[in-house]
């Protein structure tokens, strides 16, 4: 056995080196031999992309779960990858291209495709070498790329055989489009903001009567030359008599009419609504159901086209200013109102989109969202936390078509294929050279891509080599468990579900975690824009990555977003500092020949007192651990892990042992106490592995004889019950140790003070236990003597606490200044009250219980708890001192 660590720990030294050697050894690969497997895949991240703070905690809990389900046995395999990233991607190259004055049309199609692989080879890996550096335990031998050949062809059947089964169709539709990229995009990629704006209520004349007109309200008139109607709800008093009516509309020569249809909200404003079925999805809906032809008056650069009349060609907003300039001069201008409202941005850029009707390729939705109603339904799948069920049901229940059909270059181009002779469309899995209808060889491929969220639905069986019947597919799908955050449930989970039972007919995983977000210590997202964005790499260099990953789990509350609060990092770096030099002090009290032997039966029958109730406290721990487990309470698991290294294990045993360890107590109980110290500290550092594996895999290395912490068992209880005398005793010093220290700090009594104490109890078990540790006692609670006397009377001076078989009895008299202390308390209680009034008002303001975060609410209320108690605690000590 190597006989020491270095004397401090160095996260920059110890990280590298077992990143190496993981992957040397394969250690991340399955034991494929194992009878029960546990499967994970990774959500792929962007190729484009950089580990951020939302990455680092969701891959930080796949990699909790992946090396605990290892360790116990399983085939866990972690599947990793990239998504090729459509437009994030296309635009990052296209920018790479600017730099030396050229652009995408510079080039054939071809020539743009193989210099995007280009650049996805040289520049691409970014994320995976980062994601190397948390310490992540996926397969690195089979990361997969969304456009990797197998995938492809994956994608080529889904689409094929949805089209064959009327699924997919090519149709008119409303889309996000921007006019900055020129693509429809999907909703995910459409971020709504609020922006302030101006609500315009224009006029328009009823045709026929002179003079009189209908107030109708818009946000966007530059559209109104896209209009084909009006609607009133057929409820509606103030217009019934208006049925047949047409209107004039303004700027233009045509005529639109008065329709009444009851998707119309009688009681907002006016009651009338423009119908623009070209550039509103509703209003889309609305001409559908009425019957109305859509009339597109923009062009896909946004600016308006020769249905504007003389407005054509200009740019959107320049067109709304010159329209409303010319409405007002006619006098067909009600009124303007200031106006906020939510606003969809293009994600990947900020361009305002535009609703556009546009023919595109569609995905039918209903028919494979019931599969996966169906799926949750049946508990096939769960979600964890369960209340988000009802969000995924409500989703599913009003799911629309998905427009699929992206206009870009890079990506999965659309396997349909275009007879210029006869308009015949062919979609197929390979190349079509022939029109199969009239045989002309004039077929060309639709020049489309599909949107990325296609490829990455199929994810969890296209990783594992489908179509093809390969042996990881047989043996890992369904996978066990997907984490992700909440805001991809509806864009890719349920997708996810829908092609899993469609085509496998299993659904792709048993549980789905879904976690917040991670947010700044007030509640905000992360921003750039407020510039308050971290970056994981600055943290894991500053603190560590174990301190990194340890802050992350142990923040996590279930079904709630993670504050980050860095001097939080600073606690856990301390942890990371208790573990090494605990286990430093450990094996600097070994000899070079010592060896770890099997605890429980070499030495059962002789383990002292304090030894069972280590081995118990871990049971303990071990238990509520597993329990925590069951549920994916990540930051319970932490915490227990966390109170028994540092408070049972470091604070308390290796204080009790000291002596013996020193060798005051004879050799044989030396090396009893050194053998429980290896045996503990090992199953800790199993627990801790998951959370740290750096830090624990570092200081194993010691003990171990060739492997890795990384590929042992995981730990099991001792055979310690929690009734065993020993163990009931060294509780019974705790208790009391506790008790003493306490009421020192309540009464002022300074440390260098030697006390008298005396326990008044008649429990037999008591005078056992102070018997068998009144040197530990005496030690660590600094005291001159300690007796048990049950019939002790007390003196008015005395301080009185509570444990479980009695009283600690601490006599002041002689020990403090009772005025200086009353001076000292009182002081201290002035300054407790002006807190306390402080939290308390800031609790009563509605307007900061409206507007905080809950978890932000949930800090200040744990903070006057703690206010109060404290304030509790010393008005009890101005009592005893009278």
């Amino acid at each position: 056995m190597k006989k020491q660590i270095s004397d401090r720990y160095e996260p920059t030294s110890v990280e590298p080196k077992w990143i190496s050697l993981w992957e040397k050894e394969k250690s991340f690969e399955p034991n494929l031999k194992a009878r029960e497997s546990f499967t994970i895949v990774l959500p792929p991240p962007n190729v484009t992309g950089s580990l951020h703070i939302g990455h680092a905690l969701n891959h930080t809990i796949q990699d909790i779960l992946t090396r605990i389900e290892r360790k116990k046995g399983k085939s866990a395999l972690w599947v990793p990858g990239t998504d090729h990233a459509g437009i994030a991607t296309q635009v990052v190259v296209e920018r790479e291209l600017a730099k030396e004055g050229k652009k995408r049309t510079d080039f054939t199609r071809e020539e743009f495709e193989k210099k995007v692989w280009e650049w996805k080879e040289h520049s691409g890996g970014m994320i995976q070498n980062q994601q190397r550096l948390l310490g992540e335990s996926v397969d690195w031998s089979r990361s997969r790329f969304t456009m990797d050949e197998g995938l492809s062809k994956a994608v080529f059947k889904v689409f094929k055989t949805l089209y064959d089964e009327g699924l997919i169709y090519r149709g008119e539709r409303i889309i996000n489009w921007c006019p900055k990229t020129l693509t429809a995009i999907s909703d995910l990629e459409v971020e709504h903001r609020e922006v302030k704006g101006k609500l315009y209520h224009l006029r328009y004349p009823i045709v026929g009567q002179p003079g009189k007109y209908l107030i109708v309200a818009t946000t966007r008139p530059e559209t109104m030359f896209g209009d084909v109607a009006v609607a009133a709800h057929p409820d509606d008093e103030r217009y019934k008599s208006l049925k047949g009516a047409e209107l004039e509309l303004p700027l233009t020569d045509r005529k639109i009419p008065l329709l009444f249809d009851s998707f119309v909200d009688k009681e907002f404003g006016s009651g009338l609504v423009k119908i623009t079925p070209a550039h509103d999805p509703n209003d889309f809906e609305a001409g559908q159901r009425l019957g109305l032809k859509p009339l597109l008056v923009m062009n896909p650069n946004a600016t308006l086209n020769e249905n504007a009349g003389k407005y054509a060609g200009l740019e959107r907003f320049v067109a709304r200013k010159k329209v409303i300039d010319d409405l007002q001069d006619l006098g067909l201008v009600e009124k303007i109102e200031e106006h906020t409202h939510s606003i969809g941005h293009n994600s990947r850029g900020g361009e305002i989109i535009e609703p556009y009707l546009s023919t595109q390729w569609f995905c039918k939705m209903k028919p494979l969202a019931e599969l996966a109603i169906q799926a949750v339904q049946s508990g096939e799948t769960e979600f964890v936390p369960k209340l988000w069920e009802k969000t995924f049901y409500e989703w599913m229940n009003n799911i629309r078509d998905w427009c699929i059909s992206r206009q870009l270059w890079w990506g999965h181009r659309i396997p349909a294929y275009h007879c210029k002779n006869c308009k015949h469309i062919e979609v197929s899995e390979t190349k079509v050279n022939n029109c199969p209808k009239c045989n002309s060889t004039e077929v060309e491929q639709d020049t489309d891509v599909l949107d990325t969220w296609f490829s990455s639905q199929l994810w969890p069986f296209s990783t594992l080599g489908w179509p093809e019947n390969t042996e990881d597919l047989k043996k890992f799908y369904p996978t066990s468990v997907l984490v992700t955050g909440f805001d991809i449930i509806f864009f890719w989970v349920a997708r996810m579900i829908m092609m899993g039972k469609k085509f496998l007919g299993k659904a792709p995983f048993q549980k789905i975690i879904i976690h917040g977000l991670v947010r700044d210590k007030e509640g905000k997202k992360f921003s750039k824009s407020i510039g308050n964005v971290i970056d994981p790499l600055d943290m894991m260099n500053k603190y560590g990555t174990d301190s990194f990953r340890f802050f992350l789990a142990a923040t996590l509350p279930e079904a709630k977003d993670v504050l980050f609060d860095e001097s939080r990092l600073d606690g856990y770096r301390s942890f990371c500092n208790k573990i090494w030099n605990s286990s430093r002090f450990i094996l600097m009290n070994m000899d070079a020949d010592w060896k770890l032997e099997d605890l429980e039966s070499k030495y059962g029958s002789k383990l002292e007192p304090m030894d069972k109730w280590i081995l118990h406290k871990f049971n303990e721990t071990l238990a509520n651990y597993e329990k925590a487990y069951s549920k994916f309470l990540f930051f319970e698991m932490a915490s227990q892990i966390y109170d028994f290294v540092w408070g049972d294990f470091c604070d308390w045993y290796i204080e009790l042992v000291k002596p013996r360890i020193y060798g005051k107590l004879g050799e044989e109980s030396q090396e009893i106490a050194k053998q429980v110290l290896a045996s503990i500290l090992i199953k800790a550092l199993g627990l801790l592995h998951p959370f740290m594996p750096f830090l624990t895999e570092e200081i194993y290395e010691v003990f171990s004889e060739g492997d890795f912490l990384i590929q042992t068992p995981f730990p099991i209880s001792y055979n310690v019950s929690a009734g065993d005398e020993g163990v009931q005793k060294t509780i019974i010093l705790q208790d009391v140790v506790t008790q003493i220290r306490v009421q020192r700090a309540e009464n002022g009594v300074p440390l260098d003070k030697k006390c008298k104490v005396i326990l008044k109890s008649s429990e037999p078990i008591v005078a056992s236990a102070v018997k068998d540790f009144e040197f530990s006692i005496l030690q660590l609670a600094r005291l001159e003597s300690i007796e048990v006397n049950a019939s002790y009377a007390g003196e008015k001076t005395d301080s009185v606490g509570a444990f479980r078989f009695g009283e600690v009895i601490l006599p002041l008299a002689g020990m403090i200044d009772f005025e200086k202390e009353r001076a000292r308390i009182d002081k201290e209680l002035q300054k407790l009250i002006q807190e306390e009034e402080k939290l308390a008002s800031k609790l009563g303001n509605e307007n900061f219980i409206a507007k905080a975060n809950p978890d932000v609410i949930e800090k200040e209320k744990e903070k006057l708890k703690s206010v109060r108690d404290k304030k509790e605690v010393l008005q009890k000590g101005l009592e005893k001192l009278g």
